[in-house]
């Protein structure tokens, strides 16, 4: 039977939520082992492949699960001494999962598809309903989950345009080279410091700059969806007709602008304006003064030193419906402005 050193101690992982088990019924068909998981993890069902093993007991532990979460990250580790089915039931909170696997193997089910990676090998998935994660005998794991809605609204962002599909990575990822190997290191910073009790994870500001850093280059260093159109969207290849546009509109949001003068400024027509803007952001000048206008607001309510009221921020920069614009607060930002102004009043 294996007999690699653990993974998981306990000792070292202080700031974890550890979960072990010797008692291999806990791993059986009911999974009771799940039940002492935080609630995020509850959705995630466990089971050993070999069932002659269903009744045995073990003087040191075959299963182990370390988790903490923070901001919009989870970390976690996990080890099998057995081969074990992991399966992802229930709705839950999505998140994008990055896998390194540090021992043995492991094979991902979605959508009829399996994927197998080795020692030293990453995947990169969505954690939906209804994936199967097998793990060979004798493996360890670490995983790093950001929220799903947290990925997708940088991309929007860096795009400039909503997402007309969900976002698919390429699920093998190889550290070897490029900026791969820039996020294994910022990876293997991050889950250091999840383990540190006074660290990035322990600060609000520091951890969301730090997710946000991470975000990015994994939407840079991992193939996906989207990948192409990204490259294609660099600032260098927007024409001036569309900088010089989004400059007036920032600098005019709180007037009422018409896109005559929004061309004008541009140095073009209302034809060309409209051409280029769909060309190279996807959207009508107006969809993109209507995101200029958020995006200001937006900043605005987090300033952290004004008492404004919400409402009256969101007129300044011409929503006159509340609920309106708190419904597209949201879509663009995946947070309501309530949100922005409690963050931003607790960090005052």
């Amino acid at each position: 039977m294996p007999s690699e050193a653990p993974t998981i101690d306990p000792a070292r992982l202080a700031t974890f939520h550890v979960v072990q088990a010797t008692d291999s019924a806990e791993l059986d068909g009911l999974s009771r082992v799940s039940e002492r998981f935080p609630t995020q993890c509850r959705t995630y069902k466990y089971r050993l492949q070999d069932r002659a093993l269903w009744r045995q007991r073990f003087d040191r532990p075959i299963f182990g699960l370390a988790t903490r979460s923070a901001g919009s990250t989870l970390a976690s580790l996990g080890e099998n001494r057995f081969a074990t089915e992991v399966a992802i039931d229930g709705p839950a909170v999505e998140y994008y999962a990055i896998t390194t696997i540090l021992r043995g193997g492991l094979t991902l089910g979605q959508n009829g598809r399996d994927t197998t990676v080795a020692e030293g090998q990453a995947l990169v998935y969505r954690t939906a309903p209804g994936t199967r994660i097998l793990t060979s005998d004798g493996s360890a794991r670490s995983n790093l989950f950001i929220k799903v809605e947290d990925i997708e609204t940088v991309l929007e962002q860096l795009l400039d345009q909503r997402l007309r599909k969900p976002l698919e990575f390429a699920p093998v990822l190889d550290w070897t080279h490029g900026l791969a190997a820039s996020l294994r290191k910022q990876l293997d910073f991050m889950l250091g410091e999840f383990e540190r009790p006074d660290g990035v994870v322990d600060n609000a500001a520091a951890l969301a700059s730090m997710t946000d850093l991470l975000v990015r280059l994994v939407l840079r260093a991992v193939p996906h969806s989207y990948t192409d159109q990204l490259d294609c969207g660099s600032a260098g290849a927007v024409p001036a007709y569309v900088r010089r546009a989004e400059d007036f509109m920032r600098a005019h949001c709180t007037d009422p602008i018409r896109m005559a003068e929004v061309a004008a400024a541009a140095g073009c027509s209302l034809r060309t304006l409209a051409a280029v803007f769909r060309q190279f952001r996807g959207r009508t000048p107006l969809g993109v003064l209507h995101g200029v206008r958020l995006d200001e607001a937006r900043r605005a309510l987090g300033d952290g030193a004004t008492d404004v009221p919400v409402v009256a921020v969101a007129r300044r920069y011409g929503f006159t419906n509340a609920t309106r614009f708190a419904s597209a607060f949201r879509r663009r930002f995946g947070e309501s402005p309530s949100d922005v102004v409690r963050r931003a009043s607790r960090s005052a």
